[in-house]
């Protein structure tokens, strides 16, 4: 049977979603895990793999076995074989077209700024800050660009693996919360660092560093050496990932994200 998997994490000391030989990750907990639960490996595929330091309130994945487990086996007792910052939020079974990866249509991320001239202390590794203010309307006019599909290589890592540059922004907003600036922006799929690099270069506007038509010229070049520098990993949270029906998942709400 096949069973699909909602996952949270705090990203913090973990070098990422894929699993590495001889290091800490997301992935190779949970498989750690599950495996046990199933009594037999477990092999994971994942909806989109964060970096190192990345967060996460809806990731999905799923796994294939021959263990017969009441579905909520699959959540308390992986849970109970899980470090207190990886935990399965819900099961369920689907069948064999679903692909935690191929079948979804949109992957939504959340960006979250503190914006005080002091840092964060219990916040720490959970939000990235930045001390000097933020102009969020200069950074919203600047976010405009970014809506449609279009070429996204200005921010987009030289490590990235993807055979096209070409991505679909179907949604962003940007709104300042007290303290806190939250960046949100959903697209079909994400270049590696698309996110950060974004973020980076917003908060340059914002700062008034640059101008927000700066954001158009930077996508225009096509270049990633027209952007800013890509922000921290702190921030960032994968928060929800969209599939067609039948596949119709709860979602998390991360009201505690701002």
């Amino acid at each position: 049977m096949r069973i699909a998997l909602g996952i949270e994490y705090n990203g913090h000391g973990y070098y990422g979603w894929q699993g590495q030989r001889s290091l800490p990750t997301i992935q190779g907990k949970l498989e750690e895990a599950l495996s046990i639960v199933a009594n037999e490996p477990v092999f994971l595929f994942c909806a989109g793999r964060t970096d190192a330091n990345v967060h996460a309130t809806g990731q999905v994945v799923h796994f294939d076995t021959r263990a017969k487990r009441h579905i909520d086996a699959w959540i308390w007792g992986t849970n109970s074989h899980l470090p207190s910052s990886i935990v399965v939020r819900w099961a369920k079974q689907v069948d064999y077209h679903f692909h935690a990866r191929f079948t979804a249509t949109a992957r939504r991320y959340r960006y979250v700024i503190y914006n005080h001239p002091i840092r964060p202390a219990i916040l720490n590794h959970r939000v990235t800050w930045h001390y000097y203010p933020l102009d969020i309307e200069r950074m919203r006019e600047a976010g405009r660009h970014l809506i449609g599909e279009q070429d996204f290589s200005s921010f987009r890592s030289s490590q990235c693996n993807s055979k096209s540059p070409m991505r679909n922004v179907t949604e962003f907003s940007i709104s300042r919360q007290g303290d806190f600036v939250v960046i949100e922006i959903q697209a079909n799929a994400f270049l590696h660092h698309m996110v950060r690099n974004i973020a980076g270069t917003l908060v340059k506007i914002g700062s008034n560093t640059r101008e927000p038509e700066w954001m158009f010229e930077v996508l225009q070049a096509r270049n990633r050496r027209a952007a800013a520098e890509t922000a921290p990993a702190d921030g960032l949270y994968l928060t929800r990932v969209l599939y067609p029906e039948p596949y119709i998942f709860p979602v998390s709400d991360p009201v505690f994200l701002i």
